[in-house]
């Protein structure tokens, strides 16, 4: 494929027209990843992610002109809510890192949620693979911000930035679920915030409860709009990097993604599959229209479908013919 060609020799209008490939489902994405696939597992994959306005994106921001002074490639997938009446993203990250417009070694996409509620879209796992393989040496993930359950991040890279404010209300609250689970880092931000040192404490001492692991997280104090602490993250980011190789659990986080990636190819496939057949053929159809008129309650119908395989089968039959 011309346009995978051309990506895997520098062209970012390529890689930009793959994303949308992708983005958009195309029926070319199949045969896009399969091309790119001997291509992928070089770049360090960095997610970012907390509650809205912790400042997620100026630290992005701050962490890219570091990575670009070491002359590194950076792609930013940064993902914004979905836009009730274009469906595309109503933020726009660019907008927030504007002095990287016109740096050829930094590739930003912004992408609308499109009603994930894991933080990111279902078709961001492949658009961090078509960066990873146009030779980016770090991608850096910007979660939408949805609060607790962005646990979607810990299954797309390899280090897992936690950004926390003191303005985010109660620490335990805000920590108690998924997001003290997937953190390798926590950052407190607007460390300049009265009630910052506070949250620090916090953090380090639910940390403190943790059985002992191969890595330490650290919680690190950050001002990003001052450029405060940001030199120390970065700092984490590496050794939590050099750490992962050392031990092997690169490797085996990169298994873990495998599997869950192909689990959720499979899922949505089987399920686009089970819908179509659903709205298309009229024997299946009737099983709706004996739920809505409340004749047969939903487990039974779902039941009938699944346990007769005949009757997708003879749908897939007729599809392929």
């Amino acid at each position: 494929m011309k346009l995978v060609e051309q990506m895997l020799s520098g062209d970012n209008l390529a890689l930009s027209r793959l994303i949308s490939q992708a983005e958009n489902e195309s029926s070319q994405v199949p045969e896009i990843m399969k091309l790119i696939s001997p291509h992928l597992g070089q770049a360090h994959r960095i997610g970012v992610t907390g509650p809205p306005g912790a400042g997620k994106s100026t630290l992005v921001d701050r962490l890219t002109v570091l990575m670009r002074k070491k002359d590194l490639k950076v792609g930013i997938v940064a993902v914004d809510p979905t836009s009730p009446f274009s469906g595309g993203a109503v933020l726009g990250d660019r907008i927030r890192m504007q002095q990287h417009y016109l740096d050829d070694g930094v590739f930003i996409r912004s992408m609308a949620t499109r009603g994930s509620m894991g933080g990111l879209p279902q078709t961001a796992s492949s658009v961090i693979k078509l960066l990873d393989a146009s030779g980016r040496d770090v991608i850096l993930v910007e979660t939408v911000g949805v609060g607790q359950s962005e646990v979607d991040i810990m299954e797309k890279t390899d280090t897992v930035i936690v950004i926390q404010c003191p303005e985010s209300g109660d620490a335990v609250q805000t920590m108690k679920a998924g997001l003290f689970e997937i953190a390798d880092i926590f950052v407190v931000n607007k460390s300049d915030h009265p009630d910052a040192d506070k949250l620090l404490r916090d953090i380090q001492a639910m940390l403190n409860l943790r059985e002992p692991d191969w890595w330490d997280i650290p919680v690190v104090a950050t001002e990003a709009v001052n450029d405060v602490g940001v030199e120390e993250l970065y700092r984490q980011v590496q050794l939590h990097y050099r750490a992962l190789c050392e031990t092997g659990q690169l490797a085996k986080r990169r298994r873990s993604q495998h599997r869950s990636d192909f689990i959720k190819t499979v899922q949505h496939r089987l399920t686009h599959n089970l819908l179509s057949a659903i709205e298309e053929d009229g024997q299946l159809r009737s099983y709706i229209d004996l739920v809505e008129k409340g004749e047969l309650d939903p487990y039974s119908a779902a039941d009938e479908i699944l346990s007769s395989g005949r009757l997708l089968a003879d749908w897939l039959s007729r599809q392929s013919s």
